[in-house]
């Protein structure tokens, strides 16, 4: 059969994976996540022409799946499923590109450049063609990183100016990966063998200086071109960024007022495990504080990230066949620390599609060489085991019975946020926080998400602070307000605070996916309880949830409470 003849008979779940294949045409470095190795030597086009190019593949993708969605067939269960996921993802990121966002992405934590770095870390380098290939996408990162230049130049002439302290952030990482004289690319590409010495440090080199030329147009044009606009977007952007990241159009008021209502939960129950610690301590962050210096801790970087490795083992062999039943290529993922100069906190990259390169979780140690137990224990059950590692390794599990696009690009950040924080409450629900340190940690980490929620909402809104609220009531929320808020109430470093108000202030409508997402999935399991009665099984629940692939929270409680 001809191309065009299986064209004009695909359901919505071959247009999904056509999609991806033109995806990874047209963006390399997805490809690299993907292991798809014949895109391992080049980087998308970060250009006005690219980004346009990305578009349009959505808007012919969109409407191959008008035509798919008339076809017999596609009303089951598993058609119906990818094609609104395709459909909604891909006008949500329409809505995101028509409104010239992509000309004004500058973060410290997600930006071309970020992905450009990032994708250096999960390459293969095994052999000497691997390294040719690491070879030929350095040389690849000038033209990259001036298309990203050019962008935001466009962004600057049509008054679409990123925030000023994200872009001074930013600038102060391109500093750092930039080094004095020998940057980030150059010590990767120092890894490589002697036979390609020459070529990989030529094109380190090249790399290294289009960073240094980045960093000085941001510092030297960029930055005092945007030094007087707002950090914050408002309610119109903030709503257009939130449908991207949390899959449906959501009540912002009433997310709102959810996240103090989980303030006010939160806060007793850090209370009391505070007085288990710290007997007569003023507020929990005062025990947490006490923990800092008197608490359980990991001492060297090393020992910590084999202490974490141990930790998803162990989670694993207490899970599997009790509340999961893991294939043996989802039971693996790696502990790995983070390369320097990006933000602070913890992140999880997926597995390649055959699994050879496993699932892994990043550890930024920001410098430090000691680490308290009761901040990382939950950390990890959320980046890890039984968090992102569980969810989305499944999902590349079962790609063929879903489809490559579910399993994969279409993820939807809520759907994964909230499914890794729902895991930490898993965790506790099965006893494994037991213990005061952890158990509070935990409970910081869930207050964590909470805070996000209202300062995220609260700072790009302008909206009022409660009456009741123990902070400023009555008073408009601002960033200064929401750092100190934030700060306030979290055991964590100041630098991490600072990063992450960066980071709410640079993706805004991201970081409330985490408690949103995580009321989506216990309303969908208990929901599917309630039908199911004394006969419900959480295992088989867990597992049927697992293999959906990715789901905008506008179908996610329906398709959970099915189960």
């Amino acid at each position: 059969m001809s191309a065009t003849a299986s064209s004009r008979l695909a359901l919505p779940r071959q247009v999904a994976d056509t999609y991806v294949d033109a995806l990874i045409a047209l963006d390399p470095i997805t490809g690299t996540y993907l292991g798809a190795r014949e895109t391992s030597g080049g980087l998308p086009d970060f250009s006005p022409e690219g980004r346009e190019a990305f578009a349009e593949l959505a808007r012919t993708t969109l409407a191959e799946l008008d035509e798919a969605e008339g076809r017999p067939g596609a009303d089951s269960d598993a058609e119906r499923r990818c094609g609104r996921l395709l459909r909604e993802r891909l006008t949500a990121g329409l809505a995101v590109h028509e409104a010239g966002e992509s000309l004004r992405t500058v973060s410290n934590i997600r930006s071309p450049a970020h992905s450009v770095r990032g994708v250096f870390t999960v390459m293969p380098t095994e052999t000497d063609e691997d390294w040719a290939a690491v070879a030929e996408r350095l040389r690849a990162v000038p033209d990259a990183l001036e298309g990203y230049r050019a962008s935001l130049a466009l962004g600057l002439e049509r008054g679409l100016p990123a925030g000023p302290r994200a872009t001074g952030t930013f600038t102060g990482q391109l500093t750092e990966w930039a080094g004095d004289g020998s940057g980030w690319f150059d010590a990767y590409a120092a890894a490589g063998p002697a036979s390609l010495r020459a070529e990989l440090d030529k094109a380190a080199g090249a790399a290294t200086a289009a960073v240094a030329a980045l960093r000085d147009w941001m510092r030297d044009v960029y930055g005092p071109a945007v030094k007087d606009a707002p950090d914050t977007v408002g309610r119109e952007r903030y709503a257009r960024w939130s449908r991207f990241y949390n899959g449906t159009d959501l009540d912002l008021d009433e997310a709102y007022a959810y996240g103090w209502s989980e303030y006010h939960r939160l806060l007793g129950e850090m209370r009391t495990e505070a007085e288990r610690i710290l007997p007569g301590a003023a507020t929990p962050w005062e025990a947490l504080a006490w923990l800092d210096e008197h608490g359980t801790h990991i001492d060297g970087v090393e020992e910590t990230r084999a202490w974490l490795q141990s930790l998803m083992d162990e989670a694993i062999e207490a899970l599997d066949g009790t509340h999961f039943e893991l294939a043996e290529r989802v039971r693996k993922v790696e502990s790995r620390i983070a390369p320097p100069g990006g933000a602070a906190a913890p992140y999880y990259t997926t597995p390649s599609q055959d699994f050879s390169r496993p699932g892994i979780t990043w550890l930024p140690t920001m410098g430090e060489t000691r680490f308290p137990v009761y901040d990382l224990t939950s950390t990890w059950y959320h980046e890890g085991v039984p968090g992102h590692h569980l969810q989305i390794a499944q999902w590349v599990h079962v790609a063929d019975r879903l489809s490559r696009y579910q399993a994969s690009v279409g993820m939807v950040s809520a759907n994964t946020e909230g499914w890794a924080l729902y895991a930490e409450r898993l965790m506790d629900e099965l006893g494994f926080l037991g213990d005061a340190e952890r158990r509070i940690g935990y409970l910081d980490a869930q207050m964590m998400r909470s805070t996000r929620i209202i300062v995220d909402i609260g700072m790009h809104l302008e909206l009022e602070i409660p009456a009741d609220s123990p902070f400023h009531p009555g008073e408009r929320w601002t960033p200064e307000l929401a750092q100190e808020f934030f700060g306030a109430h979290s055991g964590r470093p100041a630098d991490f605070v600072e990063s992450e108000l960066t980071r709410y202030l640079s993706m805004p409508g991201q970081a409330i996916g985490y408690k949103l997402g995580e009321r989506a999935w216990l309303l969908g399991r208990e929901n599917a309880r309630r039908a199911h009665g004394d006969a419900f099984d959480a295992k088989a629940w867990h597992m049927a949830a697992l293999s959906q692939g990715s789901l905008g929270l506008d179908d996610l409680v329906d398709e959970l409470s099915k189960l």
